[in-house]
């Protein structure tokens, strides 16, 4: 059953139908997603600059500087959205692409933070000044805490303050402080009996958005710390040593009908394997990745499944051989392989992300995932502390029998999700 999409997401995909035009008209000009991320990062010190020249130049009482950068923050927060889409439709998505808009997002936040709390400074709201200071901690925090877990193999994205609603918050809250300071005056104050002082002023239209997102923010991370470490619990509870002996029951599993070795390959009656030479898997309409074994060059094909183009979300996964020893046949999982070896089940955990299972073994989870800045599809697993993009599974053995043989290493293959280079991992056996 297709999983019900959540407010957030719809809202998401609406902006989207709005801004598409736009994008394409971007991709035919030549723009590239790094040039319209740095588009973003040069509007966002353009709103630090208005701030601090409000601060020099403004009084207390002219707040038409902070409605215009509020103007400013709306437009650059466009480029936000801008950048990805563009990748994902003129199909430009990249690791180094996605590193780089989470960089310069970062210095794009802390460039505007810090403009306005240069400008609540110089005017002497210390509290708002205080509470911006705080806010940006949170922000920090909240964008940190999901980089580190996800660093660590976790998903990390929920929260009610990411930086779509932050830079909502400060940009509507600072374009009506703006826009309502000539209506209001800049004298306006809001007494209650017995406080000595004012409890909102022209100002407060701005800062009290801002008390609040400086507290939202440090929930947000906070509640990520404490699904992270959820996770992370779980995952410790599980040896790595058991981690690679069910894996290895995974890959060796086959039934009567498939233990075929290959082709010109004798099994040998000592403990030593003659090397055999894997074929690559070639032109696999949406593979994602593939596993291999000795003495076996017959390969495990993992494929996206797609129906009529769109993801089949009950069964995101196809599983099936390619059998080099039967003329590179392409072959459907028998029942029992399907049911006890080598099916996957999949778990979704939003609309565009799955974990998956071998059905032989529920705890050595891989996740399936749609790139942030294209339309594919990855699945990654968690190695040795490091995320790595799947590629290959291979199991290699030395000697023994087909029942019992003698497993050296299970190695994973792929690419380092944080670096973007090719790498290869081991879990001795």
């Amino acid at each position: 059953m297709q999983q019900t999409l959540s407010l957030r997401t719809k809202i998401q995909l609406g902006i989207y139908t709005i801004i598409n035009p736009f994008v394409r008209l971007l991709i035919r000009i030549g723009l590239t997603p790094n040039m319209i991320t740095t588009i973003g990062l040069v509007l966002n010190i353009g709103v630090a600059l208005i701030f601090i020249l409000g601060a020099q130049q403004g009084n207390r009482g002219d707040l038409s500087y902070v409605g215009w950068a509020g103007a400013l923050v709306l437009f650059a927060g466009l480029f936000d959205m801008l950048d990805g889409q563009v990748a994902r439709l003129g199909k430009m998505s990249s690791l180094y692409g996605a590193l780089f808009d989470s960089v310069l997002d970062r210095y794009s936040e802390l460039i505007m933070f810090l403009g306005i709390c240069y400008y609540l400074i110089a005017h002497h709201y210390f509290f708002g000044s205080l509470f911006a200071f705080i806010a940006l901690i949170g922000s920090m925090m909240v964008s940190y805490t999901r980089a580190r877990a996800e660093g660590l193999g976790i998903e990390c994205k929920g929260g009610l303050m990411q930086r779509p609603e932050r830079v909502i918050t400060i940009g509507v809250s600072a374009l009506a402080c703006g826009f309502l300071a000539p209506v209001l005056g800049p004298d306006f104050k809001v007494y209650m009996p017995g406080i000595p002082m004012h409890v909102f002023e022209t100002m407060s239209i701005f800062t009290l958005p801002l008390t609040l997102m400086a507290v939202m923010t440090n929930l947000t991370a906070y509640n990520r710390l404490m699904d992270a470490k959820k996770a992370l619990t779980q995952k410790e509870k599980s040896p790595s040593r058991s981690n690679a002996l069910m894996l290895t029951f995974l890959l060796l599993t086959a039934t009567l009908a498939h233990s075929v070795v290959a082709k010109g390959v004798v099994k040998a009656p000592t403990d030593e394997q003659p090397k055999i030479s894997f074929p690559i898997p070639k032109n696999i309409p949406n593979q994602l990745f593939y596993l291999q074994r000795d003495p076996n060059v017959n390969t495990i094909i993992c494929a996206l499944n797609l129906q009529n183009g769109q993801l089949d979300k009950r069964e995101p996964v196809r599983v099936f051989w390619i059998r080099y020893t039967e003329q590179s046949q392409q072959k459907e999982l028998s029942y029992l392989q399907r049911t006890f070896a080598y099916g996957i089940k999949a778990h979704a955990l939003s609309n565009d992300e799955f974990e998956l299972n071998f059905v032989s073994y529920k705890k050595f989870p891989l996740h399936l995932v749609k790139s942030e800045r294209g339309a594919g599809y990855y699945v990654y697993a968690t190695v040795n502390q490091k995320k790595v993009i799947l590629k290959r599974l291979y199991l290699h053995i030395e000697g023994g029998t087909l029942w019992m043989p003698n497993v050296k290493y299970i190695q994973v293959e792929g690419i380092n999700a944080t670096t973007g280079e090719s790498t290869v991992e081991r879990i001795m056996v």
